[in-house]
Protein backbone atom coordinates (compact mmCIF):
# COMPACT_ATOMS: atom_id res chain seq x y z
CA UNK A 1 0.00 0.00 0.00
CA UNK A 2 2.90 2.38 0.69
CA UNK A 3 4.23 2.10 -2.88
CA UNK A 4 0.79 2.95 -4.25
CA UNK A 5 0.56 5.93 -1.88
CA UNK A 6 3.91 7.23 -3.16
CA UNK A 7 2.71 6.75 -6.73
CA UNK A 8 -0.63 8.51 -6.17
CA UNK A 9 0.52 11.43 -4.01
CA UNK A 10 4.12 12.14 -5.05
CA UNK A 11 4.86 10.83 -8.55
CA UNK A 12 1.48 11.12 -10.31
CA UNK A 13 0.72 14.82 -9.54
CA UNK A 14 4.12 15.92 -10.81
CA UNK A 15 3.99 13.83 -14.00
CA UNK A 16 0.48 15.11 -14.77
CA UNK A 17 2.00 18.59 -14.93
CA UNK A 18 4.24 17.65 -17.87
CA UNK A 19 3.10 19.31 -21.09
CA UNK A 20 1.26 16.86 -23.35
CA UNK A 21 0.38 14.37 -20.59
CA UNK A 22 -3.35 13.68 -20.22
CA UNK A 23 -3.08 11.49 -17.13
CA UNK A 24 -1.23 8.70 -15.33
CA UNK A 25 -2.86 5.27 -15.26
CA UNK A 26 -1.69 3.26 -12.25
CA UNK A 27 -1.79 -0.49 -11.72
CA UNK A 28 -0.37 -2.56 -8.90
CA UNK A 29 -0.09 -2.13 -5.17
CA UNK A 30 -3.07 -1.40 -2.96
CA UNK A 31 -5.04 1.79 -2.54
CA UNK A 32 -5.09 2.61 1.18
CA UNK A 33 -8.62 2.79 2.59
CA UNK A 34 -10.37 3.18 5.92
CA UNK A 35 -12.40 0.04 6.55
CA UNK A 36 -15.46 -0.14 8.79
CA UNK A 37 -16.32 -3.78 9.49
CA UNK A 38 -19.76 -3.99 11.19
CA UNK A 39 -20.49 -6.68 13.75
CA UNK A 40 -23.94 -8.07 12.78
CA UNK A 41 -24.62 -9.24 16.36
CA UNK A 42 -23.98 -5.75 17.78
CA UNK A 43 -26.14 -4.17 15.09
CA UNK A 44 -28.99 -6.49 16.06
CA UNK A 45 -28.53 -5.93 19.79
CA UNK A 46 -28.70 -2.14 19.36
CA UNK A 47 -31.43 -2.40 16.69
CA UNK A 48 -29.42 -0.64 13.97
CA UNK A 49 -29.34 -1.50 10.26
CA UNK A 50 -26.55 -1.45 7.70
CA UNK A 51 -28.27 1.46 6.00
CA UNK A 52 -28.25 3.56 9.18
CA UNK A 53 -24.55 2.88 9.65
CA UNK A 54 -23.76 3.91 6.08
CA UNK A 55 -25.93 7.02 6.36
CA UNK A 56 -24.08 8.07 9.52
CA UNK A 57 -20.74 7.74 7.73
CA UNK A 58 -21.94 9.72 4.72
CA UNK A 59 -23.51 12.53 6.75
CA UNK A 60 -20.35 12.98 8.83
CA UNK A 61 -17.92 13.08 5.92
CA UNK A 62 -19.03 16.15 3.95
CA UNK A 63 -17.73 19.55 2.91
CA UNK A 64 -20.28 22.29 2.25
CA UNK A 65 -20.14 25.81 0.88
CA UNK A 66 -22.56 28.10 2.72
CA UNK A 67 -22.29 31.16 0.47
CA UNK A 68 -20.85 34.57 1.41
CA UNK A 69 -21.26 37.13 4.19
CA UNK A 70 -20.54 40.86 3.79
CA UNK A 71 -19.11 42.57 6.84
CA UNK A 72 -17.61 46.08 6.98
CA UNK A 73 -17.24 46.18 3.21
CA UNK A 74 -15.57 42.80 2.96
CA UNK A 75 -17.03 39.58 1.54
CA UNK A 76 -16.30 36.37 3.43
CA UNK A 77 -16.74 32.97 1.83
CA UNK A 78 -18.37 30.62 4.32
CA UNK A 79 -17.54 26.96 4.16
CA UNK A 80 -17.73 24.01 6.53
CA UNK A 81 -15.35 21.10 6.10
CA UNK A 82 -16.18 18.08 8.24
CA UNK A 83 -14.42 15.47 6.18
CA UNK A 84 -12.76 12.66 8.08
CA UNK A 85 -9.02 13.16 8.43
CA UNK A 86 -8.00 10.42 10.87
CA UNK A 87 -8.96 6.86 11.67
CA UNK A 88 -9.94 7.76 15.23
CA UNK A 89 -12.57 10.23 13.99
CA UNK A 90 -14.53 7.44 12.31
CA UNK A 91 -15.05 5.53 15.53
CA UNK A 92 -16.43 8.65 17.28
CA UNK A 93 -19.24 9.20 14.76
CA UNK A 94 -22.64 8.83 16.42
CA UNK A 95 -25.05 6.49 14.65
CA UNK A 96 -27.98 7.12 17.02
CA UNK A 97 -29.05 6.98 20.65
CA UNK A 98 -30.54 4.26 22.79
CA UNK A 99 -32.13 5.27 26.11
CA UNK A 100 -30.37 8.62 25.91
CA UNK A 101 -26.96 7.04 25.37
CA UNK A 102 -25.14 7.89 22.08
CA UNK A 103 -24.12 4.80 20.14
CA UNK A 104 -20.94 5.35 18.14
CA UNK A 105 -19.49 3.46 15.19
CA UNK A 106 -16.78 1.98 17.43
CA UNK A 107 -19.57 0.37 19.46
CA UNK A 108 -20.96 -1.37 16.37
CA UNK A 109 -17.98 -2.04 14.13
CA UNK A 110 -14.23 -2.49 13.95
CA UNK A 111 -12.44 0.47 12.33
CA UNK A 112 -8.99 0.18 10.75
CA UNK A 113 -6.80 0.86 7.75
CA UNK A 114 -7.28 -1.66 4.95
CA UNK A 115 -6.69 -2.21 1.27
CA UNK A 116 -8.94 -1.90 -1.75
CA UNK A 117 -10.45 -4.86 -3.55
CA UNK A 118 -8.23 -4.40 -6.57
CA UNK A 119 -8.80 -5.59 -10.13
CA UNK A 120 -5.21 -5.58 -11.34
CA UNK A 121 -1.60 -6.04 -10.27
CA UNK A 122 1.86 -5.30 -11.62
CA UNK A 123 5.12 -7.17 -11.18
CA UNK A 124 8.74 -7.03 -12.29
CA UNK A 125 11.28 -9.81 -12.10
CA UNK A 126 9.02 -11.95 -9.93
CA UNK A 127 8.01 -9.33 -7.35
CA UNK A 128 5.08 -6.96 -7.05
CA UNK A 129 5.59 -3.33 -8.08
CA UNK A 130 3.44 -0.33 -9.02
CA UNK A 131 3.45 0.65 -12.71
CA UNK A 132 2.29 4.06 -13.91
CA UNK A 133 1.54 4.62 -17.59
CA UNK A 134 1.74 8.17 -18.94
CA UNK A 135 -1.22 8.83 -21.25
CA UNK A 136 -0.56 11.38 -24.00
CA UNK A 137 -3.05 13.98 -25.18
CA UNK A 138 -4.38 13.60 -28.73
CA UNK A 139 -2.32 15.49 -31.29
CA UNK A 140 0.86 15.73 -29.20
CA UNK A 141 4.27 14.56 -30.39
CA UNK A 142 4.96 11.23 -28.68
CA UNK A 143 8.72 11.65 -28.97
CA UNK A 144 8.87 15.00 -27.17
CA UNK A 145 6.28 14.01 -24.55
CA UNK A 146 8.12 10.77 -23.74
CA UNK A 147 11.42 12.64 -23.40
CA UNK A 148 9.80 15.24 -21.11
CA UNK A 149 8.24 12.54 -18.91
CA UNK A 150 11.58 10.74 -18.66
CA UNK A 151 13.35 13.95 -17.64
CA UNK A 152 10.67 14.76 -15.05
CA UNK A 153 10.86 11.25 -13.60
CA UNK A 154 14.61 11.67 -13.20
CA UNK A 155 13.99 14.80 -11.13
CA UNK A 156 11.24 13.12 -9.07
CA UNK A 157 13.48 10.16 -8.30
CA UNK A 158 15.77 12.39 -6.21
CA UNK A 159 12.89 13.45 -3.94
CA UNK A 160 11.45 10.00 -3.15
CA UNK A 161 11.48 8.59 0.41
CA UNK A 162 14.42 6.37 1.40
CA UNK A 163 14.16 2.84 0.07
CA UNK A 164 11.78 3.80 -2.75
CA UNK A 165 13.00 3.84 -6.35
CA UNK A 166 11.38 4.76 -9.67
CA UNK A 167 12.65 3.81 -13.10
CA UNK A 168 11.43 3.83 -16.68
CA UNK A 169 10.55 0.29 -17.75
CA UNK A 170 9.22 0.94 -21.26
CA UNK A 171 10.18 3.99 -23.31
CA UNK A 172 9.47 4.03 -27.03
CA UNK A 173 11.70 7.09 -27.59
CA UNK A 174 14.71 4.87 -28.31
CA UNK A 175 12.77 2.99 -30.98
CA UNK A 176 11.50 6.24 -32.51
CA UNK A 177 15.01 7.72 -32.55
CA UNK A 178 16.44 4.56 -34.14
CA UNK A 179 13.69 4.60 -36.77
CA UNK A 180 14.32 8.27 -37.57
CA UNK A 181 18.05 7.61 -37.90
CA UNK A 182 17.25 4.79 -40.34
CA UNK A 183 14.97 7.08 -42.36
CA UNK A 184 17.61 9.83 -42.42
CA UNK A 185 20.25 7.35 -43.56
CA UNK A 186 18.02 5.97 -46.31
CA UNK A 187 17.04 9.45 -47.49
CA UNK A 188 20.68 10.57 -47.59
CA UNK A 189 21.76 7.46 -49.49
CA UNK A 190 18.84 7.79 -51.91
CA UNK A 191 19.57 11.45 -52.59
CA UNK A 192 23.28 10.73 -53.10
CA UNK A 193 22.51 7.90 -55.52
CA UNK A 194 20.14 10.08 -57.56
CA UNK A 195 22.72 12.87 -57.70
CA UNK A 196 25.42 10.45 -58.90
CA UNK A 197 23.08 9.18 -61.63
CA UNK A 198 22.28 12.75 -62.69
CA UNK A 199 25.97 13.63 -63.03
CA UNK A 200 26.60 10.40 -64.95
CA UNK A 201 23.71 10.79 -67.41
CA UNK A 202 23.23 14.51 -68.09
CA UNK A 203 26.77 15.06 -69.37
CA UNK A 204 26.85 18.66 -68.11
CA UNK A 205 28.24 19.31 -64.64
CA UNK A 206 26.44 22.60 -64.02
CA UNK A 207 23.14 21.29 -65.37
CA UNK A 208 23.42 18.20 -63.16
CA UNK A 209 24.20 20.37 -60.14
CA UNK A 210 21.17 22.58 -60.80
CA UNK A 211 18.94 19.52 -61.17
CA UNK A 212 20.31 18.05 -57.94
CA UNK A 213 19.40 21.26 -56.08
CA UNK A 214 15.76 20.31 -56.58
CA UNK A 215 16.19 17.57 -53.95
CA UNK A 216 17.11 19.65 -50.87
CA UNK A 217 14.88 22.55 -51.89
CA UNK A 218 11.84 20.35 -52.44
CA UNK A 219 12.51 18.62 -49.10
CA UNK A 220 12.66 22.05 -47.43
CA UNK A 221 9.32 23.02 -48.96
CA UNK A 222 7.86 19.63 -48.02
CA UNK A 223 9.02 19.99 -44.41
CA UNK A 224 7.41 23.44 -44.26
CA UNK A 225 4.14 21.98 -45.51
CA UNK A 226 4.38 19.13 -42.99
CA UNK A 227 4.77 21.61 -40.14
CA UNK A 228 1.79 23.67 -41.31
CA UNK A 229 -0.42 20.58 -41.72
CA UNK A 230 0.80 19.01 -38.42
CA UNK A 231 2.35 15.92 -40.05
CA UNK A 232 5.19 14.40 -38.04
CA UNK A 233 8.35 13.09 -39.62
CA UNK A 234 8.20 9.33 -39.20
CA UNK A 235 8.88 6.06 -40.98
CA UNK A 236 5.58 6.13 -42.88
CA UNK A 237 5.67 9.78 -43.98
CA UNK A 238 9.35 10.22 -44.90
CA UNK A 239 9.99 6.64 -45.99
CA UNK A 240 7.65 6.99 -48.98
CA UNK A 241 9.55 9.88 -50.58
CA UNK A 242 11.16 8.89 -53.90
CA UNK A 243 13.88 11.29 -55.06
CA UNK A 244 13.70 9.85 -58.54
CA UNK A 245 10.12 11.13 -58.82
CA UNK A 246 11.10 14.48 -57.32
CA UNK A 247 13.78 15.24 -59.95
CA UNK A 248 11.81 13.73 -62.83
CA UNK A 249 10.20 17.01 -63.90
CA UNK A 250 13.43 18.94 -63.39
CA UNK A 251 15.38 16.48 -65.58
CA UNK A 252 12.87 16.85 -68.43
CA UNK A 253 13.01 20.65 -68.35
CA UNK A 254 16.82 20.78 -67.98
CA UNK A 255 17.37 18.46 -70.95
CA UNK A 256 14.96 20.46 -73.11
CA UNK A 257 16.61 23.73 -72.08
CA UNK A 258 20.07 22.38 -72.95
CA UNK A 259 18.80 21.12 -76.30
CA UNK A 260 17.15 24.44 -77.16
CA UNK A 261 20.19 26.47 -76.01
CA UNK A 262 22.57 24.33 -78.09
CA UNK A 263 20.28 24.60 -81.13
CA UNK A 264 19.96 28.39 -80.82
CA UNK A 265 23.73 28.80 -80.47
CA UNK A 266 24.24 26.64 -83.54
CA UNK A 267 21.81 28.84 -85.53
CA UNK A 268 23.49 32.10 -84.50
CA UNK A 269 27.03 30.75 -84.52
CA UNK A 270 27.91 32.54 -81.28
CA UNK A 271 27.28 32.35 -77.52
CA UNK A 272 23.94 33.73 -76.39
CA UNK A 273 23.42 36.88 -74.34
CA UNK A 274 21.55 36.72 -71.03
CA UNK A 275 18.38 38.09 -72.63
CA UNK A 276 18.59 35.47 -75.37
CA UNK A 277 19.18 32.70 -72.84
CA UNK A 278 16.17 33.84 -70.82
CA UNK A 279 14.02 33.85 -73.94
CA UNK A 280 15.14 30.37 -75.03
CA UNK A 281 14.83 28.87 -71.54
CA UNK A 282 11.37 30.39 -71.05
CA UNK A 283 10.19 28.89 -74.32
CA UNK A 284 11.76 25.53 -73.47
CA UNK A 285 10.15 25.46 -70.01
CA UNK A 286 6.77 26.50 -71.42
CA UNK A 287 7.01 23.68 -73.96
CA UNK A 288 7.53 21.06 -71.23
CA UNK A 289 5.03 22.34 -68.66
CA UNK A 290 2.17 20.26 -70.03
CA UNK A 291 3.97 16.88 -70.03
CA UNK A 292 5.46 17.70 -66.62
CA UNK A 293 2.03 18.48 -65.15
CA UNK A 294 0.61 15.36 -66.77
CA UNK A 295 3.33 13.12 -65.32
CA UNK A 296 3.11 14.59 -61.81
CA UNK A 297 -0.71 14.51 -61.87
CA UNK A 298 -0.71 10.79 -62.69
CA UNK A 299 1.52 10.06 -59.69
CA UNK A 300 -0.49 12.33 -57.35
CA UNK A 301 -3.72 10.67 -58.51
CA UNK A 302 -2.36 7.35 -57.23
CA UNK A 303 -1.98 8.79 -53.71
CA UNK A 304 -5.24 10.76 -53.50
CA UNK A 305 -7.49 7.70 -52.79
CA UNK A 306 -5.35 6.93 -49.73
CA UNK A 307 -6.68 10.14 -48.18
CA UNK A 308 -10.17 8.58 -48.11
CA UNK A 309 -9.06 5.87 -45.66
CA UNK A 310 -10.56 6.16 -42.18
CA UNK A 311 -9.85 4.70 -38.77
CA UNK A 312 -6.46 3.21 -37.92
CA UNK A 313 -5.60 2.73 -41.61
CA UNK A 314 -6.25 6.41 -42.26
CA UNK A 315 -4.09 7.52 -39.33
CA UNK A 316 -1.27 5.32 -40.66
CA UNK A 317 -1.32 6.23 -44.34
CA UNK A 318 -2.62 9.82 -44.43
CA UNK A 319 0.82 11.22 -43.43
CA UNK A 320 2.50 9.13 -46.15
CA UNK A 321 0.09 10.28 -48.86
CA UNK A 322 0.17 13.94 -47.82
CA UNK A 323 3.98 13.99 -47.61
CA UNK A 324 4.41 12.49 -51.09
CA UNK A 325 1.85 14.91 -52.56
CA UNK A 326 3.59 17.86 -50.88
CA UNK A 327 6.96 16.66 -52.22
CA UNK A 328 5.65 16.25 -55.78
CA UNK A 329 3.91 19.64 -55.79
CA UNK A 330 7.06 21.27 -54.38
CA UNK A 331 9.21 19.59 -57.03
CA UNK A 332 6.85 20.73 -59.79
CA UNK A 333 6.92 24.35 -58.58
CA UNK A 334 10.72 24.26 -58.51
CA UNK A 335 10.97 22.63 -61.94
CA UNK A 336 8.98 25.42 -63.65
CA UNK A 337 10.41 28.35 -61.66
CA UNK A 338 13.75 27.83 -59.98
CA UNK A 339 15.26 25.33 -62.44
CA UNK A 340 14.71 27.38 -65.65
CA UNK A 341 15.94 30.54 -63.91
CA UNK A 342 19.12 28.82 -62.74
CA UNK A 343 19.70 27.35 -66.21
CA UNK A 344 19.43 30.80 -67.78
CA UNK A 345 21.82 32.29 -65.23
CA UNK A 346 24.40 29.51 -64.78
CA UNK A 347 24.63 27.85 -68.23
CA UNK A 348 26.80 30.36 -70.06
CA UNK A 349 29.36 30.10 -72.82
CA UNK A 350 29.25 27.42 -75.48
CA UNK A 351 26.56 24.80 -74.93
CA UNK A 352 26.64 21.45 -76.72
CA UNK A 353 24.01 18.73 -76.66
CA UNK A 354 26.22 15.76 -75.92
CA UNK A 355 25.61 12.26 -74.70
CA UNK A 356 27.47 10.91 -71.70
CA UNK A 357 29.58 7.77 -71.86
CA UNK A 358 26.91 5.90 -69.90
CA UNK A 359 24.19 6.81 -72.41
CA UNK A 360 26.38 5.87 -75.38
CA UNK A 361 27.21 2.52 -73.77
CA UNK A 362 23.54 1.86 -72.98
CA UNK A 363 22.55 2.67 -76.56
CA UNK A 364 25.19 0.32 -77.92
CA UNK A 365 23.55 -2.51 -75.96
CA UNK A 366 19.95 -1.44 -76.46
CA UNK A 367 19.84 -0.76 -80.21
CA UNK A 368 20.62 -4.34 -81.38
CA UNK A 369 18.06 -5.70 -78.96
CA UNK A 370 15.44 -3.20 -80.12
CA UNK A 371 16.03 -4.08 -83.79
CA UNK A 372 15.72 -7.80 -83.02
CA UNK A 373 12.50 -7.25 -81.04
CA UNK A 374 10.93 -5.30 -83.91
CA UNK A 375 12.01 -7.89 -86.47
CA UNK A 376 10.76 -10.83 -84.35
CA UNK A 377 7.82 -9.04 -82.75
CA UNK A 378 5.53 -12.09 -82.76
CA UNK A 379 7.99 -14.24 -80.84
CA UNK A 380 8.76 -11.37 -78.45
CA UNK A 381 5.06 -10.82 -77.68
CA UNK A 382 4.53 -14.55 -77.02
CA UNK A 383 7.62 -14.66 -74.82
CA UNK A 384 6.38 -11.62 -72.89
CA UNK A 385 2.97 -13.22 -72.32
CA UNK A 386 4.59 -16.43 -71.09
CA UNK A 387 6.76 -14.43 -68.69
CA UNK A 388 3.64 -12.60 -67.47
CA UNK A 389 1.77 -15.86 -66.82
CA UNK A 390 4.80 -17.31 -65.04
CA UNK A 391 4.97 -14.21 -62.82
CA UNK A 392 1.30 -14.68 -61.89
CA UNK A 393 2.02 -18.25 -60.78
CA UNK A 394 4.98 -17.10 -58.72
CA UNK A 395 2.98 -14.20 -57.24
CA UNK A 396 0.50 -16.66 -55.74
CA UNK A 397 3.31 -18.12 -53.65
CA UNK A 398 4.30 -14.77 -52.19
CA UNK A 399 3.27 -13.96 -48.64
CA UNK A 400 1.10 -10.93 -47.97
CA UNK A 401 0.85 -8.59 -45.01
CA UNK A 402 -0.77 -5.27 -44.24
CA UNK A 403 2.51 -3.49 -43.44
CA UNK A 404 6.03 -4.88 -42.99
CA UNK A 405 6.79 -5.89 -39.41
CA UNK A 406 8.95 -3.36 -37.59
CA UNK A 407 11.46 -4.89 -35.19
CA UNK A 408 10.71 -3.10 -31.92
CA UNK A 409 13.76 -4.70 -30.25
CA UNK A 410 11.55 -5.94 -27.39
CA UNK A 411 9.07 -8.79 -26.92
CA UNK A 412 5.51 -8.90 -25.57
CA UNK A 413 3.96 -12.13 -24.30
CA UNK A 414 0.23 -12.41 -23.65
CA UNK A 415 -0.26 -14.99 -20.87
CA UNK A 416 -3.70 -16.56 -20.35
CA UNK A 417 -5.07 -18.88 -17.67
CA UNK A 418 -8.40 -20.64 -17.34
CA UNK A 419 -11.39 -18.37 -16.57
CA UNK A 420 -12.03 -18.11 -12.86
CA UNK A 421 -8.35 -17.85 -11.89
CA UNK A 422 -8.17 -15.29 -9.09
CA UNK A 423 -5.92 -12.25 -9.24
CA UNK A 424 -3.71 -13.51 -6.40
CA UNK A 425 -3.19 -16.89 -8.08
CA UNK A 426 -2.68 -15.30 -11.49
CA UNK A 427 -0.08 -12.90 -10.07
CA UNK A 428 1.80 -15.78 -8.40
CA UNK A 429 1.85 -17.69 -11.70
CA UNK A 430 3.09 -14.56 -13.44
CA UNK A 431 6.02 -14.35 -11.02
CA UNK A 432 7.19 -17.73 -12.36
CA UNK A 433 6.84 -16.51 -15.96
CA UNK A 434 8.98 -13.43 -15.26
CA UNK A 435 11.67 -15.39 -13.43
CA UNK A 436 11.87 -17.88 -16.31
CA UNK A 437 12.19 -15.13 -18.93
CA UNK A 438 14.71 -13.15 -16.86
CA UNK A 439 17.12 -16.11 -16.88
CA UNK A 440 17.80 -15.65 -20.60
CA UNK A 441 21.11 -13.80 -21.08
CA UNK A 442 19.55 -11.70 -23.87
CA UNK A 443 16.99 -10.21 -21.44
CA UNK A 444 17.51 -7.09 -19.31
CA UNK A 445 14.31 -7.58 -17.29
CA UNK A 446 10.67 -8.58 -17.66
CA UNK A 447 7.64 -6.87 -16.16
CA UNK A 448 3.92 -7.55 -16.35
CA UNK A 449 0.47 -6.10 -15.92
CA UNK A 450 -2.23 -8.52 -14.78
CA UNK A 451 -5.93 -7.69 -14.86
CA UNK A 452 -7.33 -4.18 -15.25
CA UNK A 453 -5.64 -0.92 -14.27
CA UNK A 454 -7.29 1.94 -12.40
CA UNK A 455 -8.55 3.81 -15.49
CA UNK A 456 -9.40 0.60 -17.37
CA UNK A 457 -7.71 1.93 -20.52
CA UNK A 458 -6.76 -1.68 -21.32
CA UNK A 459 -9.37 -3.87 -19.56
CA UNK A 460 -8.40 -7.50 -18.98
CA UNK A 461 -9.81 -10.20 -16.70
CA UNK A 462 -7.64 -11.25 -13.73
CA UNK A 463 -6.64 -14.49 -15.48
CA UNK A 464 -4.81 -12.58 -18.26
CA UNK A 465 -1.40 -10.88 -18.11
CA UNK A 466 0.63 -8.77 -20.51
CA UNK A 467 4.35 -9.49 -20.13
CA UNK A 468 6.92 -7.09 -21.57
CA UNK A 469 10.42 -8.49 -22.13
CA UNK A 470 13.09 -5.81 -22.50
CA UNK A 471 16.03 -7.10 -24.54
CA UNK A 472 19.68 -6.12 -24.58
CA UNK A 473 21.23 -4.72 -27.78
CA UNK A 474 22.09 -7.54 -30.17
CA UNK A 475 25.78 -6.79 -29.82
CA UNK A 476 25.53 -7.94 -26.17
CA UNK A 477 23.79 -11.25 -26.96
CA UNK A 478 25.82 -14.46 -26.53
CA UNK A 479 25.20 -15.09 -30.24
CA UNK A 480 24.56 -11.77 -32.04
CA UNK A 481 23.75 -13.68 -35.26
CA UNK A 482 20.66 -15.30 -33.70
CA UNK A 483 17.42 -13.68 -34.82
CA UNK A 484 14.61 -12.72 -32.48
CA UNK A 485 12.29 -15.40 -33.89
CA UNK A 486 14.65 -18.12 -32.66
CA UNK A 487 14.86 -16.43 -29.24
CA UNK A 488 11.04 -16.45 -29.02
CA UNK A 489 11.04 -20.17 -29.85
CA UNK A 490 13.47 -20.86 -27.00
CA UNK A 491 11.34 -18.77 -24.63
CA UNK A 492 8.22 -20.71 -25.61
CA UNK A 493 10.01 -23.99 -24.94
CA UNK A 494 11.05 -22.78 -21.48
CA UNK A 495 7.58 -21.47 -20.60
CA UNK A 496 5.87 -24.71 -21.63
CA UNK A 497 7.30 -26.25 -18.46
CA UNK A 498 5.08 -23.94 -16.38
CA UNK A 499 1.61 -25.51 -16.04
CA UNK A 500 -1.66 -23.62 -16.42
CA UNK A 501 -0.54 -20.97 -18.90
CA UNK A 502 -1.06 -20.35 -22.61
CA UNK A 503 0.96 -17.74 -24.49
CA UNK A 504 0.83 -15.46 -27.52
CA UNK A 505 4.12 -13.80 -28.47
CA UNK A 506 4.24 -10.48 -30.29
CA UNK A 507 5.74 -6.99 -29.80
CA UNK A 508 4.51 -4.19 -27.48
CA UNK A 509 3.40 -1.68 -30.13
CA UNK A 510 2.30 -4.40 -32.54
CA UNK A 511 0.09 -5.92 -29.83
CA UNK A 512 -1.65 -2.60 -29.14
CA UNK A 513 -1.98 -1.93 -32.86
CA UNK A 514 -3.68 -5.26 -33.44
CA UNK A 515 -6.05 -4.55 -30.56
CA UNK A 516 -7.04 -1.21 -32.06
CA UNK A 517 -7.66 -2.67 -35.51
CA UNK A 518 -9.49 -5.89 -34.68
CA UNK A 519 -9.84 -6.06 -30.91
CA UNK A 520 -7.37 -8.95 -30.63
CA UNK A 521 -3.68 -9.12 -29.81
CA UNK A 522 -2.70 -11.68 -32.47
CA UNK A 523 -1.93 -10.97 -36.12
CA UNK A 524 -4.85 -13.01 -37.50
CA UNK A 525 -8.18 -13.77 -35.83
CA UNK A 526 -11.26 -15.73 -36.85
CA UNK A 527 -14.49 -14.64 -35.18
CA UNK A 528 -17.31 -17.18 -34.90
CA UNK A 529 -20.87 -15.85 -34.60
CA UNK A 530 -23.96 -17.74 -33.49
CA UNK A 531 -26.64 -18.26 -30.84
CA UNK A 532 -25.47 -21.52 -29.26
CA UNK A 533 -22.20 -21.37 -27.31
CA UNK A 534 -21.67 -25.13 -27.50
CA UNK A 535 -21.89 -25.13 -31.31
CA UNK A 536 -19.71 -22.03 -31.55
CA UNK A 537 -17.04 -23.60 -29.34
CA UNK A 538 -17.09 -26.79 -31.40
CA UNK A 539 -16.72 -24.78 -34.62
CA UNK A 540 -13.90 -22.69 -33.14
CA UNK A 541 -11.96 -25.81 -32.13
CA UNK A 542 -12.38 -27.23 -35.65
CA UNK A 543 -11.11 -23.96 -37.16
CA UNK A 544 -8.11 -24.01 -34.81
CA UNK A 545 -7.20 -27.55 -35.92
CA UNK A 546 -7.32 -26.50 -39.58
CA UNK A 547 -5.27 -23.35 -38.95
CA UNK A 548 -2.70 -25.42 -37.09
CA UNK A 549 -1.89 -27.19 -40.36
CA UNK A 550 -1.05 -23.89 -42.11
CA UNK A 551 2.68 -23.46 -42.60
CA UNK A 552 4.03 -20.58 -40.52
CA UNK A 553 1.06 -20.41 -38.14
CA UNK A 554 1.98 -20.32 -34.45
CA UNK A 555 0.38 -19.64 -31.06
CA UNK A 556 -3.07 -20.75 -32.23
CA UNK A 557 -5.49 -20.47 -29.31
CA UNK A 558 -9.25 -20.65 -28.87
CA UNK A 559 -10.46 -18.01 -26.45
CA UNK A 560 -12.46 -19.50 -23.62
CA UNK A 561 -15.93 -18.00 -23.23
CA UNK A 562 -17.19 -20.20 -20.42
CA UNK A 563 -15.96 -21.82 -17.23
CA UNK A 564 -16.05 -18.76 -14.95
CA UNK A 565 -17.38 -19.92 -11.55
CA UNK A 566 -20.36 -17.88 -10.34
CA UNK A 567 -22.03 -18.05 -6.92
CA UNK A 568 -25.70 -17.17 -7.27
CA UNK A 569 -27.65 -15.93 -4.24
CA UNK A 570 -31.38 -16.59 -4.60
CA UNK A 571 -33.63 -14.47 -2.38
CA UNK A 572 -36.52 -16.18 -0.59
CA UNK A 573 -39.25 -13.59 -1.12
CA UNK A 574 -41.64 -15.23 1.35
CA UNK A 575 -39.02 -15.17 4.11
CA UNK A 576 -37.95 -11.54 3.60
CA UNK A 577 -41.58 -10.40 3.45
CA UNK A 578 -42.11 -11.61 7.03
CA UNK A 579 -39.40 -9.15 8.13
CA UNK A 580 -40.77 -6.31 5.99
CA UNK A 581 -37.69 -6.33 3.71
CA UNK A 582 -37.40 -5.86 -0.02
CA UNK A 583 -35.02 -7.57 -2.42
CA UNK A 584 -33.06 -4.31 -2.70
CA UNK A 585 -32.50 -4.27 1.09
CA UNK A 586 -31.06 -7.78 1.03
CA UNK A 587 -28.92 -7.09 -2.04
CA UNK A 588 -27.55 -3.89 -0.48
CA UNK A 589 -26.42 -5.82 2.61
CA UNK A 590 -24.94 -8.54 0.40
CA UNK A 591 -23.04 -5.99 -1.67
CA UNK A 592 -21.62 -4.27 1.41
CA UNK A 593 -20.74 -7.51 3.17
CA UNK A 594 -18.87 -9.00 0.19
CA UNK A 595 -17.59 -6.05 -1.83
CA UNK A 596 -17.37 -3.34 0.81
Amino acid sequence: AYLRTVQDWIIRPQLKGVEGVAGIDAIGGYLKQYHVQPDPMKLVSFSFTFHELIEALERNNVSTGAGTIEHHGEAYIVRSDSRIARESEIGEIVVGTRNGTPIRIRDLAQVGVGRELRTGSASKGGAEVVVGTALMRIGENSRTVAAAVDAKLEAIRKTLPPGIGASTVLNRTKLVDATIRTVEKNLAEGALLVIVVLFALLGNFRAALITALAIPLSMLMTATGMVKTHISGNLMSLGAIDFGLIVDGAVIIVENCLRRLAGRQHELGRPLTREERLEVVTAAARQMIQPTIFGQAIIITVYVPILTLTGIEGKMFHPMSMTVILALVSAFILSVTFIPAMIAIAITGKVKETESIVIRFAKRIYEPGARFAVAQRGAVVILGLLAFLASLLLARRLGQEFVPTLDEQDIAAHAMRIPGTGLTQSTAMQFQVERTLSRFPEVVFAFSKTGTAEMASDPMPPNVSDTFVILKPKSEWPDPREDKARLVERMEEALKKLPGNAYEFTQPIQMRFNELIAGIRGDVAVKVYGDDFASMEKTALAIARILGEVKGAADIKVEQTKGLPVMNVDINRAAISRFGLSSADVQEVLSIAVGG
